[in-house]
């Protein structure tokens, strides 16, 4: 039991910390029979340019099409869902994940009480290739990832291609008990990450976090990060990051 008045909850000006002790719920525009948590928007103070939420879909929820020019990518919490695209039923369970491209035309329903991580970020041309994405599903989980700059208890699963018409990444980071990143990141690239499982603590800014399953960041660009995992068990997190464009195309 926390005192009344608290919370886990940051918000500064280059990062967050999103504890689910402060989420409240709300119908998503256009969706049915779904609530969601908007975890992190471009109404935050340094606005991110991209959003991440959650939403809680009921048996036989919809989920509506993101905007015009706006891409998606969904990682199954929990539950099943039914994807039609392209002609195709596709089956995701959790654990599965779909990239799908900006302006795509589809069907998402909910063929059981789910949970879904959802990273959605409007697109941006390449001047460097005419090609755009292409639909991506997979298990986040397959394979054993690979390590990370030679660590083996820190091991990077890519979800998606590295390719240049790719303006996205996420990937699934796990950490063994003790394993750390090797130093201090400050890059141009900002993140939305989300503990899967697991506990550590986490640098941002001058800030220290404690920091475990459930939790969020929003990591901003130039943001000093470092992490590292404690406790028993392994730690995992889903991240996404902005990649493959000039800094000056947004």
């Amino acid at each position: 039991m926390k005192p009344f008045g608290m919370s886990r909850t940051v918000v500064r000006s280059n990062h967050a910390f999103i504890a689910p002790d402060g989420y409240v719920t709300a119908a998503l525009p256009g969706w049915t029979e779904t609530q969601g948590v908007v975890l992190i928007s471009p109404h935050m103070l340094r606005l991110p340019r991209f959003s991440q939420y959650i939403a809680a879909m009921d048996v036989g929820g919809m989920a509506a099409l993101p905007l015009a020019g706006v891409q998606r990518f969904l990682y199954v919490m929990e539950g099943t869902l039914r994807l039609k695209i392209d002609g195709k039923t596709i089956i995701l369970e959790p654990g599965h994940f779909a990239y799908l491209p900006a302006d795509s035309a589809y069907d998402l329903s909910a063929l059981s009480a789910s949970k879904v991580m959802i990273f959605e970020k409007l697109y941006v041309a390449s001047t460097l290739t005419a090609e755009t994405p292409k639909l991506v599903i997979g298990d986040a989980w397959a394979g054993d990832g690979t390590p990370f700059l030679g660590d083996e208890d820190a091991r990077l699963r890519v979800l998606l291609p590295t390719d240049v018409p790719f303006d996205m990444a996420v990937n699934l980071f796990t950490f063994k008990p003790g394993a750390a990143l090797p130093f201090v990141e400050t890059h141009i690239m900002e993140h939305g990450m989300y503990f899967v499982e697991g506990q550590g603590i986490y640098r941002l800014d001058d800030q220290w976090y404690p920091v475990q399953a459930g939790d969020t960041l929003w990591i901003g660009s130039y943001s000093p990060q470092w992490f590292c995992a404690i406790g028993k068990t392994q730690t995992t997190y889903l991240y996404y990051k902005d990649v493959n464009r000039d800094p000056f195309a947004y």
